[in-house]
């Protein structure tokens, strides 16, 4: 039975990394529950500020912009693009400077253009700036790749799908926030709708400024305190718990600071370190600490530790078959719900005229807040089936959620709803597996080439982009025709699920990650 208890007290954590077992989510003040607040909640905003212009463009902008439905199709397209390029390079600007400060530069470097949204006045304006507001997209990687660092196997799908699904319900929160300010600022202030919604775009600018600094100056970059000194804090804990000898590998600039280049744990620079053990007893209170065999320590210390990487050492890590299942499953997941969430309000506005752009928008935001529940749902169960059934059983997950995900989609597409009860209550089902798909895949993540998480995160969060960009293209050359580019989705979701289903989860012989 769950105990509550833990969603606010301190957590038993591993001996070797100190990543916590348990998800103190209720308790900012404890460090990893603080970590945990910024890591779902900086995405939020950064996904509230990436999708800000669809719950407006239809209608408002696209009238005083001049816009075609071809101008708006590409506008989405383009801010794709940008994000899938950002998350292809936060991958490994992860695993260099740690997670924590490529989180707040994607933050920084997106607030920029959000701020700027008053000074389009074109469709190619329009291009150019959802372009460079894309940076925010990427904040996903760093936000997956800050939480794995700070909890274990045991919770690392859960913490993963909580921030990935709290952060992702900011695309249902935008269809709420960005009708409700433009209307305020319309009826209350009593600005023309040409000025009303640029002015609209600077209260996410704000948001994004203030979390940004906040995870600067409030937490850390791992539990073990800096980046740049992962390494030896994990062999002082072995060497704490009675384990000696040079068992972790280091890059040669950790502990020889006038080397430069790119040092990694295969370059014949690279330096082991080694302590001395000493007797537990001699160190005194290990309070909150697991119990865990020294085999198991070491294999955490071996292959668990994320390493700075070289650009021989990722090819290998991005086209294995294994990274291929992560990008395959998110492709169809995350690129999904991004095409289907910029189209939504116009779909419902379609089949539904008498809703108008305000209520179109309240229901289309129903769809990015189901992420609450269900991005987490598909972790929790993700975590669940692992003492049972191990890797395989969160990979089989994967694919059996996308399977019933690409049923919903066809049921869509081919009935093409004109009863709102129907239309909702299939969109909610399919949203249901969707979003629980894009929790799972992030469940088994950190399993695949744990040393490597950063570049494994990065290629999977892109293939979402890829696959949201390849949806948009769909959806841009069939025009109006919504109905069947669902049911397209869905016959390309169930296709390619079924055809990973064969791969190992994780390499043969990997250390770590088990």
């Amino acid at each position: 039975m769950f105990d509550l208890n833990l969603l606010y007290k301190a957590p038993e954590v591993n001996p070797v990394n100190r990543k916590a077992r348990s998800i103190p989510g209720l308790n900012p003040v404890n460090l990893y529950g603080r970590v945990f607040f910024f890591s779902w909640f900086g995405f939020l905003i950064a996904f509230w500020s990436w999708y800000a212009f669809p719950p407006l463009l239809y209608v408002t902008i696209a009238k005083d912009l001049n816009l075609t439905q071809a101008d708006i199709a590409n506008s989405n397209i383009i801010a794709l693009t940008a994000t899938l390029l950002v998350r292809l390079v936060a991958g490994p600007a992860c695993d260099r400077f740690g997670p924590r400060w490529t989180f707040a530069g994607c933050l920084l470097a997106g607030a920029i253009p959000t701020a700027l949204a008053g000074a389009v006045y074109s469709a190619s304006g329009l291009f150019a700036l959802r372009f460079f507001v894309g940076i925010l997209g990427g904040s996903f990687v760093p936000c997956q790749v800050w939480s794995t660092g700070f909890f274990d196997k045991n919770v690392v799908g859960t913490a993963n799908a909580l921030t990935g699904g709290f952060g992702n319900a900011g695309g249902g929160i935008t269809y709420f926030l960005m009708p409700a300010i433009f209307d305020s600022l319309v009826a209350n202030q009593g600005l023309t709708p040409h000025v009303a919604w640029r002015v609209t775009f600077i209260v996410p600018f704000i948001c994004i400024t203030v979390t940004a600094i906040g995870m600067l100056i409030l937490c850390p970059d791992t539990p073990t305190g800096k980046w740049s000194e992962r390494h030896l804090a994990v062999q002082q804990n072995l060497a704490v718990h009675g384990i000696s000898g040079a068992v972790v590998d280091v890059p040669g600039e950790l502990t020889d600071k006038s080397t430069t280049g790119t040092d990694s744990p295969s370059d014949s620079s690279e330096k082991k370190l080694g302590f001395e053990a000493v007797e537990p007893k001699q160190v005194g209170g290990f309070a909150h600490e697991v119990q865990i065999g020294e085999q198991q320590m070491l294999d955490t210390a071996r292959g668990e530790v994320v390493v700075k990487p070289t650009f021989r050492e990722a090819l290998p890590v991005i086209f294995s078959l294994q990274t291929l299942v992560l990008g395959g499953g998110y492709f169809c997941s995350f690129g999904g719900e991004l095409a289907i969430n910029s189209i939504l309000g116009s779909y419902y506005q379609k089949n539904f005229p008498t809703l108008g752009q305000t209520g179109a928008g309240n229901w289309a935001a129903m769809f990015g807040l189901l992420n609450v529940v269900f991005r987490p749902l598909g972790g929790v169960v993700s975590d669940l089936i692992y003492p049972y059934a191990g890797v395989w059983g969160k990979k089989m997950w994967i694919h059996g959620v996308a399977v019933v995900t690409g049923v919903f989609l066809i049921a869509i597409g081919l009935s093409d709803p004109k009863d709102q009860n129907t239309m909702f209550g299939l969109i909610a089902g399919m949203a249901c597996f969707l979003e629980a798909g894009n929790g799972a895949n992030f469940g088994l993540v950190p399993h695949v080439h744990p040393h490597a998480n950063g570049i494994v995160s990065g290629v999977t969060g892109a293939s979402g982009n890829l696959g949201g960009i390849v949806f948009a293209i769909i959806f841009r050359y069939n025009h109006k025709d919504y109905a069947k580019v669902f049911w397209i989705i869905g016959v390309m979701t169930i296709a390619i699920n079924l055809s990973l289903s064969w791969i190992r989860p994780i390499p043969r012989g990997q250390i770590g990650g088990r």
